[in-house]
């Protein structure tokens, strides 16, 4: 019944995180074992802080739906927020609030891209990104990266990749899925070359900004000269471990925080009330109260890098953010494992998933087909039993 759905339908991808996971999901009701590496979603609880906050919003009777674009106190503590963690100034009209950074990003292509735009990506970027800018109208263009650059773009790169038609260019630091973060002075570079082109509006998505073990986090919008044309992307998934709780939200020149509230209010609407009280809680505090979680990742990152690096044909950076390692396994290209041919990073992803009986992501979904995505989200237990398998299987 193809013939009956949209071309838009049709062409787009489906997400690989989420097959993988659905995959996974599958053997393991089939009574398979099988470890999921596959998604980004912390295994810890909310913090009971957040969950009271949640439990009083309930007995306070909040059920009404929600403005459009945020209450106006959890506007308030993003604001705050902004100021204190990244020392951003936002005035209410330039935040909305939205179901999930997700939509927050859909909000931004939807509104923002016409037929034909070009959108720059750094290469490797999240999953999501190419899709949601073809559904747009727009024309993904990637910067590719290496593992020798720590999966960075060059200022060089990024001017060679702007033409007259480029409208965009979508990023994120923390980057999902290499771990890889931009410095300060190295987005004052990348910078530098967009000052010259000031039609081109920049999209930081900074869902990962506390995950980050080595330097500050820093942003694009931080810079004076780019503060207009930046639009911050956040939310409470990763940091906070709300993931199913669906809060993301945006910190945006006026006219474009405008045009994202139009936007959704077509589409969902306000976001979940109960969240949004949450939500303001969760921001309120300061982010020492989520440092055990932060910590927690940063001795995953340490005990998935001491294994990886036991295993004959992964190349491996050390990722200073997020919770993912994003080894090139190109070795195993060409090869034949227990009767499988492996020739892309999609044969490697499933003949793991097939036989070592691991969940991971292609490189291939990420814009960077010589690499697989793992996420050390899990427990030490279970990384330790995953790298054991997977290490079997390709000896």
């Amino acid at each position: 019944m193809d013939n009956r759905l949209s071309n838009r339908i049709n062409q787009m991808a489906t997400s690989a995180t989420l097959a993988m996971a659905a995959k996974a999901r599958e053997l393991k009701e089939q009574g398979e074992d099988i470890i999921g590496l596959s998604l980004g979603e912390p295994d810890f609880t909310v913090p009971d802080y957040i969950k009271k906050a949640a439990i009083q919003a309930i007995e306070d009777d909040y059920h009404a739906y929600t403005p459009v674009d945020g209450y106006g106190d959890l506007k308030k503590a993003i604001i705050t927020k902004f100021k204190r963690d990244n020392g951003l100034n936002y005035t209410p009209s330039q935040i909305v609030v939205s179901t999930g950074a997700k939509q927050s990003l859909s909000n931004l292509t939807m509104a923002l891209l016409n037929e034909g735009d070009e959108v720059l990506l750094p290469a490797p970027y999240w999953v999501s990104y190419a899709d949601q800018c073809k559904v747009a109208g727009g024309i993904p263009k990637e910067i590719p990266s290496s593992i020798e650059n720590d999966f960075k773009i060059t200022p060089e790169a990024l001017e060679e990749a702007i033409t007259p038609k480029t409208k965009m260019i979508l990023y994120s630091s923390p980057c999902n899925p290499s771990g890889s973060v931009y410095s300060k002075k190295e987005l004052r570079a990348l910078a530098d070359v967009l000052v010259k082109h000031p039609d081109i509006i920049v999209i930081s998505d900074e869902i990962y900004e506390h995950i980050n073990f080595k330097s500050k986090h820093a942003s694009m919008a931080e810079f004076e000269d780019m503060y207009d044309r930046t639009v911050v992307v956040n939310g409470v998934s990763k940091a906070f471990s709300m993931t199913g709780w669906r809060i993301g939200y945006i910190g945006a020149p006026e006219w474009i925080a405008r045009a994202c509230n139009k936007m959704q209010g077509q589409v969902t609407s306000g976001a979940n009330c109960i969240a949004q009280r949450a939500t303001i809680v969760a921001l309120e505090n300061p982010p020492s109260k989520i440092q055990y979680m932060i910590d927690a990742f940063n001795e995953r990152r340490k005990l998935m890098l001491r294994l990886l690096s036991d295993i004959n044909g992964f190349k491996t950076n050390k990722p200073e953010g997020a919770f993912y390692f994003f080894p090139d396994i190109s070795y195993y290209f060409g090869k034949t494992l227990r009767g499988k041919n492996i020739n892309t990073a999609s044969d490697f992803s499933l003949y793991l998933l097939e036989e070592a009986k691991v969940a991971t992501v292609t490189g291939e979904a990420f814009g960077a087909p010589n690499c697989i995505r793992l996420s050390y989200a899990a427990s030490e237990k279970e990384i330790e039993e995953a790298i054991r398998r997977i290490k079997e299987v390709l000896e």
